[in-house]
């Protein structure tokens, strides 16, 4: 049997990098930490870590361990607060975490309802990136997480994830580049010319596979996760991108032009740790996400990104 704390130190060693941060970061001594490090290889019969230098450097099966065991103490942090919260929806504490353009948009309309539907829930949010959710809602430092991939795109193993709706993408332009309408994923190669702009890692990503089915690489010249930069630049003629409905709902800039990409979208997720049925307040709080995300992207239309 794996002594939690034993676990909770190994895990640390693999965040920090060495063993005086571990310490520090649990508020142990470093001594302390080098004895649960060789109990916790007595108690495994597995070699975890060596020794370079004067430091320590994990093995791949330390490595291993230090992966599960953070997926492990998340659970327990979750069991824990689980138990701390009162049984019934009149007491309780949700964590929740979102990406940017969900913040601006999904996040007014959920904390409204939350706080009309089950007043005595307290519901903390977090602004993160999709890759940077899973990682809190893994650590247990978030119970629920609304993120996005886009096709080809996959969430960790160690979260639950409900896809709750598609955001469609459109492409930004200036506006001497209108074009009436929609257009096709292939249509993008009219613009191969064109500098491009690119948002996040996941976003990049998937903008480079869709110009590569256009059958051209686009040239990216600017990066950057600010829609309201983005399309700025954009607005005075330096290149074009594109961007999902629900960063043009938060912010669409009066100068640059909004062309629906037929075929492309990402879908919005909502994560979630460990197997179902979630705990009371975190089962309240998944259906009323759910429920605004299906009222903002759960129609034909998206989203409005009119002016």
């Amino acid at each position: 049997m794996i002594d939690v704390t034993r676990l909770q130190v190994l895990v640390a060693l693999a965040k920090y990098g060495t063993a005086s941060a571990a310490a520090e970061a649990l508020h142990y001594s470093q001594p302390t930490v080098s004895h649960h490090l060789k109990r916790l290889e007595a108690e495994t019969g597995a070699v975890l870590m060596r020794r370079v230098g004067r430091g320590l450097v994990l093995t791949d099966d330390g490595k291993r361990l230090a992966a599960r065991g953070e997926e492990i103490l998340g659970l327990i942090t979750r069991a824990s607060t689980e138990l701390a919260s009162a049984v019934s929806l009149h007491s309780g504490h949700v964590r929740l975490a979102i990406f940017p353009s969900g913040m601006a948009t999904l996040a007014p309309r959920i904390v409204t309802e939350m706080s009309q539907r089950h007043p005595g829930l307290q519901l903390d949010i977090a602004e993160a990136e999709p890759p940077e959710a899973e990682r809190l809602l893994i650590e247990g430092k978030v119970d629920l997480a609304i993120t996005f991939t886009y096709p080809q795109q996959q969430c960790s193993d160690a979260v639950t994830s409900d896809v709750m709706g598609e955001d469609p993408l459109y492409l930004v332009t200036p506006p001497a580049r209108h074009i009436d309408g929609t257009m096709a994923v292939a249509g993008l190669v009219d613009f191969h010319d064109d500098d491009w702009l690119a948002g996040c890692e996941r976003c990049r990503g998937y903008l480079v596979s869709a110009c590569a089915q256009a059958g051209f690489q686009p040239n990216i010249r600017f990066a950057s996760d600010d829609y309201v930069a983005t399309q700025a630049l954009i607005a005075v003629g330096h290149g074009v991108t594109m961007l999902p409905g629900l960063a043009l709902a938060a912010h669409r800039h009066p100068d640059v032009e909004v062309t629906r990409v037929e075929g492309a979208a990402r879908s919005l997720r909502l994560l979630s740790l460990g197997r179902p049925p979630l705990p009371p307040a975190l089962d309240a709080a998944s259906a009323v996400v759910k429920e605004i995300v299906a009222a903002v992207v759960g129609s034909p239309q998206p989203v409005t990104v009119s002016p």
